[in-house]
Order: structure tokens, then C-alpha cells, then sequence
């Protein structure tokens, strides 16, 4: 269980040990273990089950002593006698990530005293609706085999092996692109594609070629404003739809659409990155996407740095070479 990185004083003084793990608008979440392990010395050969009614046993002591406390907080510091004020014990966790406020995952195996097996997730990345769906179930996955107690061996392996699946040339790239929505289409274009010319020109590209002639005549340069990489993506979409000729049979993409887009390797076309309409995508922009899409910058950008982050706060490490165990002679 990993305790937030600050805790209010009126929880736990800073010279004090921190059992708070985490402390919510109206719940507060002890590390119970070292309670346990003083009071059981024979903790470690309980099974999981017993362990969990021990703690619920310790729980609803607290629970008492605290509703106890009230009564005598409502009289001496609110002059009110008769109250309402109540502790209540929510759950037992066997087991808890806490990322930040509002951001954890906890396995509940107890919940008002009635059996669970309960895996709550609230407000991790990749939850988020801009996390693809493939990069989120395989999160979710290590995230609750961690909680369980896989060990840290196994987890490598199966994120070599997811790794391994989403560079193979047959996986479906559409998986890999980010879903997000494009609002602002126009605002960020100078003027379409004249005749010979298969790009728009961006407001950007010609900020800056003005700021050249400014620059010669020794003029200072005007802001450029830059173009989110999801717009861009989509910009150019339609530009190649339109100089293939294919604007007529499929959809382009306009203000307001849910696109998913992706990364580019070098290709002919110096585009950066591609958006795409799932329900609609040509067959000359899938060929494309799937010679020239940057399959190792998606995996690094959208998945690879949050398990830096989960990996960290578990005090592991990071290592996705797999010869790394490897001996060479």
C-alpha cells in the first residue's frame, strides 16, 4: 500500500509514523498490517480470509471507540448532548494503490460486513476517454494481478509479450489510435490546397514564413501559434482524401467528430501523424497507416510512461529489453 505524499498534521504529526494511506472527503484509510502483524504474531500463516475477518474485528473496535469520541466532541465542543455524528467502517481492502487524490485502485474483499471481491478503480489514466481501449484492458489487467500479489517476473513477461503483439505487422493499427474529438478544424487552417498542391497551409506554417520576412527586414517575429497534434492529424486526413479523390465516397472529417489519430514513421508525405474515422477509413489510408504508423512511439507515449509511474510507485523497475537476463559469451 503506498501512502499519499503528504498527510494534514491534524492526521498525523510529521514526526509520527504515517499508517494514513489515504484520507478522501468523508473517509480516511489506514495500513492495518503493522496493527496486525503486533497483535498476531502468527500473522503470516493465516490464510487470506482469516486475516481479513481479524482486521474487520479491529476495524469495528475503532469504529466504536471513535462514535464513543463524538458523544463527548458534540457536548464539549458543540454543546450538543444529543447527535447524530456516527464512524462506520465501509470496507476491507486487502490490498490498495493510491496515485494521487481521487486516482487509486483498491481489491475489497468486505463491504458493510458482507463478502466481496471487488476490484475499485477511480480516476487512473487509463480510464481516461482518450486512452485507447487496447492500452486500457492491458493496464487494468497488471494492475489488478499487482494488487493480488503477482510478482513483479510475471508481470514483465506478459508486457513483453503485449509489446510483442502490438509491433506484430498483423496487429489491427486501428486499436492503437488515440480516441479524441476534434472541435476546431478551421481556426487553424490559412487556406486549402490550391491547384498542384496536396497540403492546406496552416496559419502556423505561414506565421512563420511571415516572421521570415519580417526577420530580413529586421522586424521582430509575431507569436506563432501552434496546432494541437490530433487537428493537424485530422487536417491532413482530409487533405489526402481530397487529392486521392476519395472525398466523394468516404466521409471527411469535420468540427466536432470523435477521430482516433496516430503517430507517423518518415514516409513521403512528411506527415507527422494521421486521424481517422473508425467507421469509414479508405482502403489507400489503412495501407498507409499500416506501412508508415510509428507503433513503438504510440506504445512509448500512451502506455510506456504511465507504467513508469505505476512501476515506480511499487518501487520496481522499468526494463523492456528482453535480453536483458540474458548472458552473451
Amino acid at each position: 500500500m503506498i501512502n499519499l505524499e503528504s498527510t494534514p498534521w491534524f492526521i498525523c504529526k510529521e514526526e509520527d509514523t504515517n499508517y494514513c494511506a489515504y484520507v478522501d472527503t468523508d473517509s480516511n484509510y489506514y495500513n492495518a498490517e503493522p496493527l496486525l502483524r503486533h497483535l498476531y504474531p502468527n500473522f503470516d500463516d493465516m490464510d487470506e480470509e482469516e486475516r481479513d475477518n481479524k482486521l474487520e474485528e479491529i476495524a469495528l473496535k475503532y469504529q466504536d471507540l471513535i462514535t464513543d469520541y463524538y458523544s463527548e466532541m458534540s457536548t464539549n465542543v458543540f454543546n450538543v448532548p444529543v447527535h447524530r455524528f456516527e464512524m462506520k467502517t465501509e470496507c476491507i481492502i486487502r490490498s490498495a494503490y493510491f496515485r494521487a487524490t481521487r486516482r487509486y485502485a483498491q481489491w475489497i474483499t468486505k463491504k458493510e460486513g458482507v463478502v466481496k471481491n471487488e476490484l475499485d478503480i477511480k480516476g487512473l489514466e487509463f480510464m481516461k476517454a482518450n486512452f485507447p481501449p487496447v492500452f486500457g484492458k492491458f493496464f487494468n489487467k497488471i494492475l489488478e494481478l499487482a494488487l493480488k500479489g503477482t510478482k513483479q517476473s510475471e508481470i514483465d513477461k506478459l508486457l513483453l509479450d503485449f509489446r510483442a503483439y502490438i509491433m506484430a505487422p498483423n496487429t489491427d493499427i486501428t486499436l492503437l489510435g488515440n480516441p479524441t474529438r476534434v472541435n476546431t478544424l478551421d481556426d487553424y487552417v490559412f487556406s486549402p490546397p490550391k491547384a498542384g498542391q496536396m497540403f492546406s497551409i496552416l496559419k502556423s506554417e505561414q506565421q512563420r514564413e511571415d516572421n521570415h520576412f519580417r526577420a530580413a527586414k529586421g522586424l521582430k517575429a509575431n507569436k506563432v501559434n501552434g496546432v494541437p497534434a490530433p487537428v493537424k492529424a485530422a487536417i491532413r486526413y482530409n487533405d489526402l482524401l481530397k487529392f486521392w479523390k476519395l472525398d466523394k465516397q468516404h466521409s471527411k472529417i469535420v468540427q466536432g467528430d470523435k477521430v482516433k489519430w496516430i503517430y507517423l514513421k518518415d514516409n513521403p508525405y512528411k506527415i507527422e501523424a494521421l486521424a481517422f474515422l473508425d467507421f469509414d477509413m479508405p482502403d489507400k489510408i489503412r495501407t498507409l497507416l499500416a506501412e508508415y504508423a510509428d507503433k513503438n512511439k504510440s506504445f512509448e507515449t500512451i502506455l510506456e510512461g504511465k507504467l513508469q509511474g505505476f512501476y515506480h510507485d511499487l518501487g520496481w523497475e522499468l526494463n523492456l529489453n528482453p535480453y536483458r537476463n540474458l548472458f552473451f559469451y
